[in-house]
């Protein structure tokens, strides 16, 4: 798919319900388009905490397959720090299937 959607600079709680709001209405828009999988981009994400990567959780919660195809130096720290680091590699698909929310 060429159509990801891109992670702001700022993913936190501050912002997670615009944020979980905005990645909804894409995901639906973007399932309906078909392929394997979805695309997210962290390329510009200068700030996360736990919410932030909670959202992305939920994606494979939701049994949706997405991969990470971009990622920042702090959003990778984050992921390595909270237990999410298979999700840095980009090579994978994630979903609740392939056990990537823990």
């Amino acid at each position: 798919m060429s159509d990801r959607f891109e992670l702001p600079a700022e993913l936190n709680i501050y912002g997670a319900l615009e944020i979980r709001d905005a990645l909804l209405a894409w995901v639906t828009e973007n399932t309906a388009k078909g392929g394997d999988y979805l695309e997210i981009s962290a390329r510009d994400v200068a700030e996360v905490d736990g919410s932030g990567l909670q959202l992305l959780a939920s994606l494979s919660n939701m049994g949706q397959s997405w991969r990470l195809v971009e990622a920042s130096t702090v959003f990778s720290d984050a992921c390595r720090t909270l237990g999410f680091a298979d999700w840095l590699d980009g090579r994978h698909s994630h979903s609740k299937s392939s056990g990537a929310a823990k």
